[in-house]
């Protein structure tokens, strides 16, 4: 609910590949929000990324697939507000690696990620973090780097010859004969049929004009989404208007009684405001707890009364008037700010430049009731809305006479029946070449359901036929708009350089093969973009930071846009654009080669292939989500298996000829830029810093005239280019006969497991079994047939950031970076590494936490898929390769991070706040310069390598694959890697301590100069680890049965309802002595205490006292290190921040004054039972369970703490969660707070960074990942 986000929070998620064209809303955003994935931070818009190019579009194909993706909101510009949102017990092994969890619960970013912007698969993709807290805030303090794709290095080998040596690949010479006995007349007959439509989808129409989509889908279980579409957003608003769809959607939801009842089911609730739309949604069970009753009425009654019956209390009014108005200078960040800009200049023609759903402050103060009133029954009738059901749907008919019982006679009175609006409205079916997403709408429906009575009369409100109802400014040849000059942004909290050039044209609807064809042949010609560029530069130092090709459709804007964009350090933007025009026209004027025609379509078939494979196994919500944006964009949508047949049945039809000339139309605005029959760009808006950092002279002027941007891309235009040649790709990492050469070198086998005697554990309740090589690895796999032919893998080295010396600072995080950015094993380029990936549709990513290295890989079983993944893995371990030039740039790359934190409000809050409290640690921080300088190649590659020992690595494995199959590749390529056994060579770790109480560090303050104000705070302070042990060196669990609830346990004993007191009386003490007794205990009781304090916390701060717009409590609970911390983040203005502090402090503090209540700790466990049950059938979910199953520096993770989940979380009381309580840290010597502010009068205090400062007082920084979240909110709590 809220416009756009200034959260520092975003995510990253995976999905398929080869996916050109759907909801283009990545172009102009900056990253995305996950709440549940820990990568959240989003920084300026001028992206801070290691040398790289990422080629975006969007998929083909309703997917789950394996190829990697960044999911961003290009001026993503949507509300939203949620409920039922909170943290788990294993998040903290999921620590940034977690591969999809986000997708479940991130309601509120999932909707405004109506763009996905996608990058092939590739290895060592980069997520080093750092942390201030596991989850959310954690985000704030953690930097988490992706690079999708690295940048190869001039001694790489990397051009190949036309012979193909033994080991690689041959490229088919033959891709583009079409076979013979087809001519061209049955060719374009066959390319004009129209696709097929998604079987299962039932649409209906009620009397009134409602309209209805339900699709079946049994996946999560017992569960459904219910989505009420209005077809009303920030578009439709008056010049006096702005922002009031806005305001309507926070009063109607957080008004709406019927939705509070709800709350105690286990059903979770959000809404938000777009351009075009506001929805209403609700993840529901579709019964009720320890009954069958039906819930599907309860949440239709809900939606009807949010949508069209709320209540206008002046109360609530006022309420969430407040609620918005902090909101509104929450998100007013930087990265906020460069996209307003970029959609004014994009649609400077129309109202989507200037209508963006926060409104205006000066007149979400001034509305009444009257007014909000009126807009809503303008906007808000059945015949403008659309509703969406997906889920466990057994009986079709029941639901709709469930619609029909609700919804029937609203909107009847004193109005005549509708008919069936133009058929093109919402017909629109949808995209069925969108990831993760396999239903939609078909653009004719086998299953339509129409109520017929009285269709003679017509309503008197309608729909707008087009949506959003505007007009552009298309970039199309010949016509006669003149081209605009470049547009500049200047601000002093830009760090870095960035230009992006539009080209915008209208949607070419998917609905027959032939358009099918046309949207495959334009995703391989992009596809082939990051390649190009990665084997062009052979400097240590490319003058560009990141180059971006995306070719999306919005049906949030209308369009269809294509958008260039360059990043760079301000010193090198010349030859950055220079470069990027250079590579894109190289691409033009050549075209792809054969060998990538290729490998790009048999990629894109695979991974087509096990989409098909995984048609059972997607989530409701990515359905619900893919026809929602499927009817803005006019596509037919297919179910996977259909998506899979359809594009076998193009794939054979297409010639290298035609992909050539289809792909360069998309480019033609770039690589002919001034001439007369070019496409003339919608925008080119570059956003600049005021000022540089120039070494050895400090800050300077930044000076660029938009002549200068002409001329810069003209010298692209002008520079000599070259067709590309055909590179080598390997089709395998290690040959059988050196596979067999190690097996007699190194006599892989199992040895016994410590404490069984067994050479293997096999558990048949949970299929997890456990082995332990002879080189000291400890491997647990499972079997799993939920994701059809696809496996994921994760190796957990023990170590990370913890284990740095005073004198390597920043060692580790800098050598897995340089690891991440050379991408060489063996004799293998960069290239072909990542072009064996593709081949073999696998996902690498390399991270480095504060207590652990790991890298994870998702891969599919076809095409020896997971033995491609082992060898990946085996020569990493054996044969990785460390080179200078990827140091440089590593250590380069964490120098302008370190930069940037002064331009960061939230950043720079939480790093002080981390530096009071830790101590000046700067392990839990950016390295400083000063530590960055005294690390070279040889140092940061000890520092990473001399933790992998044996016995200090771990190997989970999930997927669909046998038991021979599994264990054949753990004994060949983890078997044969050599490592030692000596666990006790690894490095010491140096003590972590919390600082002692010392004046002036309790509380600090940020000042930020800014021209427009904003507040931010963090209160910290001493947690246990999740196991129970304590920093002072503690373990709790010798005393758990002395421990008494301090401060107020006879009280609290005296306030327990009688039900509670049953429970502890009856047999359920035995439960409770056995949670107690567990060494999970503290774990599942944290995560319970989690849950209370965030949903008092948005109860009083945010709701009662109207502090904040967003507050939150995370834990951060290690799992080697034995300790942990909470944090509370709060957003606010200057003028409240301090009273929010204060107000959270007290909810903080008054677990004892104000008793926890037995229904306050029935939801916290529904919510994560609920939470638990729903990802059990995630393999990415099962990989976080098994993590650190054998790992000795984690001896307390056992089975148990997996197979006993469940109960143990029943089995929890209120009195478990005061004893969790206690041993937060929470009085004033042990809590710290920093309250940060920024604005044009926040003093001569703005905090400003030097490098010659003492390294304590260094700021840490995050990485900036993808474009404008900053128009995303999340959750509300």
């Amino acid at each position: 609910m809220a416009s756009s986000s200034s959260s520092i929070f975003s995510g990253v998620k995976f999905s398929p590949i080869l996916t050109p064209f759907n909801s283009g809303d990545s172009r102009r955003s900056r990253c995305v929000k996950d709440r549940n994935n820990k990568v959240r931070f989003n920084p300026s818009s001028p992206r801070l990324t290691p040398n790289r190019v990422r080629v975006e579009a969007q998929s083909l194909i309703p997917s789950n697939g394996l190829w990697a993706q960044r999911t961003t909101n290009r001026g993503g510009l949507k509300r939203s507000i949620g409920l039922g949102q909170g943290s788990a017990i294993f998040r903290k092994e999921a620590t940034g690696i977690s591969l999809s969890q986000g997708r479940n619960f991130c309601y509120t970013c999932k909707r405004t990620q109506s763009g996905i912007r996608r990058s092939l698969p590739s290895a060592f993709v980069d997520r080093t973090s750092f942390s201030l807290s596991r989850s959310r805030l954690t985000s704030s303090l953690r930097k988490s780097s992706q690079i999708l794709n690295a940048t190869v290095r001039p001694d790489e080998p990397h051009a190949a010859g036309t012979a193909w040596p033994d080991g690689i690949v041959a490229e088919r010479q033959d891709i583009d004969l079409l076979p013979p006995e087809i001519d061209s007349a049955e060719l374009e007959a066959f390319l004009g049929c129209e696709l097929p439509s998604h079987p299962k989808l039932h649409r209906g129409q009620l009397k009134n004009g409602l309209r209805y989509l339900i699709l079946p889908n049994k996946v999560p279980p017992n569960r459904f989404e219910a989505h009420m579409e209005v077809h009303v957003g920030s578009i439709d608003e008056e010049d006096d208007e702005q922002g009031i769809a806005h305001m309507i959607e926070h009063v109607a939801f957080l008004g709406s009684k019927k939705r509070e009842k709800l709350l105690g089911t286990g059903a979770r609730s959000n809404a938000y405001t777009d351009f075009h739309h506001t929805v209403f949604h609700i993840h529901s069970p579709t019964h009720t707890k320890d009954s069958e009753d039906d819930l599907f009425p309860s949440v239709l009654d809900a939606l009807n009364e949010i949508a069209f019956h709320p209540k206008f209390l002046s109360s609530r009014v006022e309420k969430e008037r407040r609620a918005i108005l902090s909101e509104l200078q929450m998100m007013n960040t930087i990265e906020y700010r460069v996209d307003c800009q970029l959609l004014q200049h994009l649609h400077s023609e129309n109202k989507l430049g200037r209508r963006f759903p926060i409104g205006l402050e000066e007149q979400i103060k001034k509305w009444d009731v009257d007014k909000i009133r009126k807009f809503h029954e303008r906007w808000y009738f059945p015949a403008n809305a659309t509703l969406y059901i997906v889920g466990d749907i057994d009986n079709i008919p029941q639901i709709v006479h469930n619609i029909e019982a609700v919804f029937g006679k609203t909107g009847l009175d004193n109005e005549a029946t509708p008919t069936s609006s133009t058929p093109g409205a919402f017909g629109a079916m949808a995209n069925f070449l969108v990831p993760k997403l396999p239903a939609g709408l078909g653009g004719t429906f086998s299953n339509e359901r129409t109520n017929t009575a009285d269709q003679s009369k017509m309503i008197k409100r309608e729909r707008h036929a087009i949506r959003p109802p505007v007009e552009h400014n298309w970039s199309l040849p010949g016509t006669s708009v003149e081209l605009k000059p470049p547009q500049i942004f200047k601000h002093e909290l830009l760090q870095n350089f960035a230009i992006n050039m539009f080209c915008k044209i209208p949607v070419s609807k998917v609905q027959t093969f032939g358009d099918l064809r046309n949207v495959l042949m334009k995703r391989i010609f992009l596809s082939a973009l990051h390649f190009r560029i990665n084997t062009r530069y052979k400097s240590s130092n490319p003058p560009f930071t990141s180059v971006e090709l995306d070719h999306s459709d919005s049906g949030r804007e209308g369009c269809t846009v294509t958008t260039l964009t360059v990043t760079a350090e301000p010193k090198n933007w010349q030859n950055a654009v220079k470069v990027a025009v250079q590579e894109v026209r190289r691409l033009k004027e050549f075209g792809v080669t054969r060998g990538e025609l290729t490998r790009y379509m048999d990629a894109l078939l695979k991974d087509s292939e096990h989409l098909a494979a995984m048609i059972d196994n997607v989530s409701s919500v990515d359905n619900l989500d893919f026809i929602m944006e499927s009817d803005a964009l006019g596509h037919t949508v297919m179910d996977q298996t259909q998506g899979h047949e359809t594009l076998v049945g193009v794939a054979g039809t297409v010639t290298l000829e035609e992909v050539n000339t289809v792909g360069a139309k998309v480019l033609e605005f770039i690589s002919d830029f001034g001439r007369s029959t070019a496409p003339l760009p919608a925008a080119i808006v570059a956003c600049v810093p005021t000022k540089v950092h120039v070494d050895g002279a400090g800050e300077s002027d930044f000076n660029i005239t938009p002549g200068e941007i002409i001329d810069s891309i003209k010298s692209g235009l002008l520079a000599p280019i070259e067709a590309e040649p055909e590179l080598e790709v390997p089709k395998e990492l290690i040959t059988q006969s050196q596979l067999e050469e190690l097996t007699v070198e190194r006599n892989p086998c199992f040895d016994p497991i410590p404490g069984s005697g067994l050479t293997k554990l096999h558990d048949k309740e949970t299929g997890i079994t456990q082995l332990r090589l002879s080189n000291g690895i400890s491997v647990n796999y499972k079997i799993s047939t939920t994701e059809s032919r696809a496996g994921v893998m994760r190796l957990i080295v023990g170590g990370g950031r913890a284990a740095e010396t005073s004198d390597s600072k920043g060692a580790v995080v800098v050598g897995v970076r340089t690891l991440s950015e050379g991408g060489r094993v063996g004799d293998f380029s960069r290239e072909q590494v990542e072009l064996f990936c593709v081949n073999h549709l696998i996902n690498c990513s390399l991270e480095s936490t504060e207590e652990f290295i790991a890298m994870e890989f998702r891969f599919t079983l076809r095409d020896n898929g997971m033995q491609a993944a082992f060898q990946l893995l085996h020569m990493v371990l054996e044969r990785s390769v460390w080179l200078e030039d990827a140091f440089d740039r590593a250590r380069q790359l964490y120098l302008s991070y370190f930069r940037s934190i002064p331009k960061s409000l939230e950043r720079a809050t939480a790093h002080k706040l981390m530096i009071a409290m830790l101590n000046g640690d700067e392990r839990f921080v950016e390295p400083t310069p000063k530590s960055l300088q005294k690390l070279n190649l040889e140092s940061v590659k000890d520092a990473v390598m001399s933790h992998f020992v044996g016995d200090n690595m771990e190997v989970s494995i999930v997927g669909d694959f046998s038991e021979e199959e599994i264990e054949r590749c753990i004994l060949d390529y983890l078997g044969t890697v050599k490592a030692s056994h000596d666990s006790g060579k690894l490095p010491g770790s140096e003590p972590i301590v919390f600082r002692q109480p010392t004046a002036g560090l309790q509380f600090q303050q940020v000042f930020l100069k800014d021209t427009d104000e904003r507040a931010c705070a963090y209160i910290a302070g001493p947690a246990p680890n999740r196991w129970g042990f304590t920093v002072d060196g503690d373990d709790l669990f010798q005393s758990v049965s002395k421990l008494t609830v301090a401060h107020g346990a006879s009280e609290m004993a005296d306030g327990l309802s009688k039900s509670e007191e049953q429970l502890l009386e009856g047999g359920d003490r035995d439960l409770q002595r056995k949670l107690r007794a567990h060494p999970l205990f503290f774990g599942i009781s944290m995560g319970l205490l989690a849950e209370i304090i965030n949903s008092r916390l948005f109860t009083t701060v945010r709701d009662s006292l109207g502090l904040t717009y967003d507050v939150s409590f995370e834990l951060n609970l290690f799992d080697r290190l034995n300790l942990g911390w909470y944090v509370i983040s709060v957003t606010s203005t200057p003028g409240k921040v301090y009273k929010a502090v204060d107000a959270c402090k007290s909810v903080l503090r008054g677990l004892h004054s104000n008793q926890i209540a037995p229904r306050e700790l029935d939801r916290a466990k529904r919510t994560l039972l609920m939470r638990h049950e729903a990802e059990l059938k995630s393999n990415a979910y099962w990989l976080n369970l098994l993590a650190h199953l054998q790992a000795s520096s984690v001896p307390r993770k056992e089975l148990s703490c997996i197979k006993e989940l469940t109960s143990l979380y029943e089995a929890a009381s209120i009195e478990d969660i005061y004893l969790a309580y206690n041993q937060l840290r929470v009085d004033e010597d042990s809590l710290y707070s920093c309250i940060g502010i920024a604005g044009a009068q926040a003093g001569e205090e703005t905090t400003v960074l030097s490098e010659e400062e003492e390294p304590e007082d260094a700021f840490s920084g995050v990485v900036p990942v993808g474009r404008g979240s900053s128009m995303t909110t999340r959750p509300t709590t």
